[in-house]
């Protein structure tokens, strides 16, 4: 099964269908709530967007790692890692679309 990515412009063009803006104005305003999103990540704030999920901000600590290589122990400087969230719906819509395995027949 091949994946595919969505890119910018292919949902530029999605909000050009569906709300019948122009095309510059529908890219425009996907920057613009992108740029928004961003933002607001950017200020350690959280972003929740109904139905979909919600993105957040965490800090992680220093700590102790390993150099998978040599076993030699490397400390991990502290940083700030994006978090999803996926919403309920978003997770049951996710599981229905799931492919359907035919049932084997146990008499093969």
């Amino acid at each position: 099964m091949a994946r595919q990515t969505i890119t910018r412009s292919q949902l530029s063009e999605a909000v050009y269908q569906e709300v019948g803006l122009s095309r510059n104005e529908s890219a425009e305003l996907l920057e613009s709530i992108l740029s928004k999103i961003s933002e607001t990540l950017a200020n350690e704030e959280s972003v929740k967007i109904s139905s979909f999920g919600s993105f957040s901000v965490r800090r992680k600590g220093q700590r102790i790692g390993r150099n998978p290589k040599t076993g030699e122990e490397v400390p991990i400087l502290p940083r700030k890692v994006l978090v999803f969230r996926p919403s309920q719906v978003l997770k049951a819509r996710i599981s229905d679309a799931t492919i359907d395995i035919p049932d084997l027949d146990e008499n093969d």
